[in-house]
């Protein structure tokens, strides 16, 4: 199964560590790093590190591609991304040692035309057919509409290629609309993103369990919803379970929501029953926030996490 990955609009993540964020107040940095990323690439970077072949494809400022070549060449991941004029955008993230909360400062991406997006779409066409998997993942550039996902969904579906969407607020409205053909496989929001799409809050579990449930009846084979350190709940047709992870040290909880993706996307291509398919994306994630970046342990250790996971049917 060929596995490919798109980042329509990637970024260079600048982490700061500090003891505490205090807003209005003047900070001392512990440390500071960057990491080249954007939830297609961090997907891809896991997929890579668990052993699988996956393609990387979206587009990239020539300006400062550099460390994302290095990373995706160390990595063994193939890179085919459309390179334009222009820089990539750079991201802050706020990490709060006290609290071990990160707060996200994005700014806006390269801006591009239509022959870009179609350089992409065809490299995209290329890398995918019958059998393969492809993830869309992330923001789209303020110039593409929000219906962008749902186009690419609908065109690779009809190629017999499975999909996973990661993607928010417009752009999860549009391709949640698109009907049953053009339907993603598997969509993974989090709490507050399938709150903006049910349009209510979702306070409770059972509220967030109805929201997922809305999404699975209309056509998506599978939700998984994201509820940090409360685990992730998972509905598909074979019933709905919620995955509880063991008590996990945390060095940065950038990239775990990506992390988990890479799980649901390796579980995916093995064809895991969806308890198995819950412990991996899970493990994938709890792995993941041991380490800086969007790095896993090695497979012995997330398969140890996978054996610890609690993993609850709901009935």
């Amino acid at each position: 199964m060929r596995l490919v990955t798109l980042t329509l609009n990637p970024a260079i993540d600048q982490t700061v560590a500090l003891d505490a964020l205090n807003p209005g107040s003047v900070h001392r940095a512990r440390s500071v790093w960057a990491d080249a990323g954007g939830k297609g690439v961090n997907v891809a970077c896991c997929l890579a590190d668990w052993g699988l072949p996956v393609s990387v494809t979206g587009v990239l400022g020539q300006d400062n591609a550099a460390p994302f070549a290095q990373l995706l060449a160390a990595k063994g991941i193939d890179d085919r991304f459309v390179r334009i004029p222009g820089e990539t955008r750079t991201n802050l993230k706020l990490l709060d040692a006290a609290s071990g909360d990160t707060t996200d400062i994005n700014l806006p991406g390269l801006e591009f035309g239509p022959s870009t997006a179609e350089a992409v779409r065809a490299v995209l066409v290329d890398l995918t057919g019958p059998g393969s998997l492809a993830v869309l993942a992330g923001s789209l550039p303020r110039l593409l509409g929000p219906d962008a996902y749902a186009r690419l969904t609908a065109e690779l579906k009809r190629r017999g290629t499975r999909v996973v969407l990661d993607a928010s607020g417009p752009a999860l409205a549009a391709a949640l609309a698109a009907g049953r053909d053009g339907l993603p496989d598997a969509i993974k929001p989090n709490r507050h993103e399938l709150e903006e799409w049910a349009k209510r809050p979702l306070p409770t579990f059972a509220d967030v369990l109805d929201a997922a449930r809305e999404c699975q009846r209309a056509g998506v084979a599978l939700v998984c919803v994201s509820l940090g350190a409360e685990g992730a709940l998972f509905v598909a047709s074979e019933g709905a379970l919620r995955a509880l992870p063991p008590p996990t040290r945390v060095a940065s909880t950038v990239g775990a929501g990506d992390a988990l993706v890479a799980g649901l996307v390796a579980g995916l291509h093995d064809d895991l029953s969806l308890p198995d398919l819950a412990r991996r994306a899970l493990a994938f994630a709890a792995g993941k926030l041991s380490r800086t970046g969007a790095n896993l342990p090695g497979r012995a250790e997330v398969e140890a996490i996978a054996a610890e996971i609690c993993v609850e049917e709901i009935s």
